[in-house]
């Protein structure tokens, strides 16, 4: 049996005075507490710049400005394979400031501080590349 391609969901690195912002997961869905880079699934017919943005808006009551792509990561999670698609994305001027719709928290983290923080397995990848990308150093 074939297996079926991955969900393709989209996920932003909001950068702000030098940090970037995650969100914490509600008690009650799926990942509970944990906390994540927002975004979503891609609908029918969006490009992923126009999902995120969506996305972003409908979780955080703000509007971003889509940058650069980081490579994508394949995960599996016991009832789903995602292709997480990040984008690096700053506030656009006018917007007003991240607000939890559908996440129990939000902060703005140093990108060293992410490592401090439990995130959602699919994400682990994504602060790899944000790394690199960032030059940050982690450990010996």
């Amino acid at each position: 049996m074939p297996s079926s391609p991955p969900l393709s969901v989209v996920c932003a690195l909001i950068e702000r005075k030098g940090r970037v912002l995650i969100a914490q997961r509600p008690p009650h869905k799926h990942l509970a507490l944990v906390w994540e880079f927002p975004g979503g699934k891609i609908e029918a017919g969006e490009t992923a710049p126009e999902a995120v943005r969506r996305e972003i808006r409908e979780e955080l009551r703000c509007e971003i400005r889509v940058g650069d792509p980081l490579p994508s990561a394949v995960h599996t999670y016991p009832t789903v394979t995602i292709e997480l698609i990040p984008f690096l994305a700053t506030l656009d001027e006018d917007s007003d400031l991240p607000h939890p719709v559908e996440h129990c928290a939000i902060k703005w983290v140093l990108p060293e501080e992410l490592a401090l923080h439990d995130l959602a397995p699919a994400d682990l990848p994504v602060v790899q590349s944000y790394w690199r990308l960032r030059r940050v150093c982690i450990g010996p």
